[in-house]
């Protein structure tokens, strides 16, 4: 196997702040570590560290003295650039009805496969970063995760929680047995109901250029749109080595509109979204 990664996507947001932890394990030929990295709207922080830390125990992932899992987040960081301690908890969990791959969760040869461990969660406790607090009182929490060999070559990720709802979508280009085809996943939460857009169920992409993606399945559309970006650095993994750098705007300006049978079940801007951008073909 030319490599491997695992890692988790948890995100904190509240009404003023936002934070995202990304925990993971890498392995490129006899190169194993694990790293954790943080993003705000201030800064992005890579941690590496060796690969005998990281263990996994039930639903929780540890990485040296800090906790991933579904009671939560706590951290402990001292390093030159970082400086990083508190403890967050998480409320009851929001996982799909099922997984968000569908029958390509069964797929072989699938170079990254998405997981989404919960949609929305309420978060509380307070993390202090470089001096910096970030307290979060009944926040939205997000929580998704990542496995395989690489990211996709060509995507788009984004994620936002908003009043009655949340979303996340996915675009990407997919390589498999020697063709590629354009991959989306994506959940709509709205009013209690999940709306799931999925190639697996007839979801194309009709557009994607000018920062603004278009998806339809049925009587199903999306509309999202980045409207401002304010990225930050993270590291990506190509074939287990996390030697790509990709921009993600934790906390961004979007638009995004959502149809059913031609009757718009929601249409709203905010500052408040997280995007990743990556796609260039």
């Amino acid at each position: 196997m030319n490599g491997s990664f695992y890692g988790w996507y948890l995100k904190c947001q509240s009404d003023t702040q936002t934070l995202a932890v990304i925990p993971a394990v890498h392995c490129a030929g006899r190169k194993r570590t694990c790293s954790i990295q943080v993003i705000t709207e201030d800064g992005a922080w890579t941690v590496t560290f060796p690969a005998d830390v990281f263990h996994r125990k039930g639903k929780n992932i540890f990485i040296g003295k800090n906790r991933f899992g579904e009671r939560g987040v706590h951290l402990a960081i001292r390093t030159s650039q970082l400086t990083i301690r508190g403890t967050l908890e998480f409320g009851p969990l929001c996982p799909l009805k099922y997984d968000i791959m569908g029958p390509f969760a069964l797929a072989p040869f699938l170079e990254c496969r998405h997981s989404v461990w919960s949609m929305q969660h309420s978060v509380c406790g307070t993390v202090c970063i470089n001096g910096q607090k970030y307290s979060f009182q009944n926040a939205q929490g997000y929580w998704e995760g990542d496995r395989g060999r690489s990211f996709p070559k060509d995507y788009i990720w984004t994620q936002c929680s908003f009043p009655g709802g949340a979303l996340m979508l996915s675009v990407a280009d997919v390589p498999m047995a020697g063709i590629h085809f354009t991959g989306i996943i994506g959940i709509v939460l709205w009013r209690g109901k999940e709306y799931r857009i999925a190639t697996y169920l007839g979801a194309r992409a009709v557009q994607i250029q000018n920062k603004i993606v278009r998806v339809r399945q049925g009587s199903l559309e999306l509309d999202v749109r980045l409207l401002e970006a304010s990225e930050r650095l993270l590291k990506a993994p190509a074939k287990g080595d996390m030697i790509r750098t990709i921009g993600e705007s934790v906390t961004c300006r979007a638009f995004y509109q959502f149809r059913k049978k031609g009757h718009t079940l929601f249409s709203f801007e905010t500052d408040r979204a997280s995007f990743e951008y990556e796609y260039f073909s």
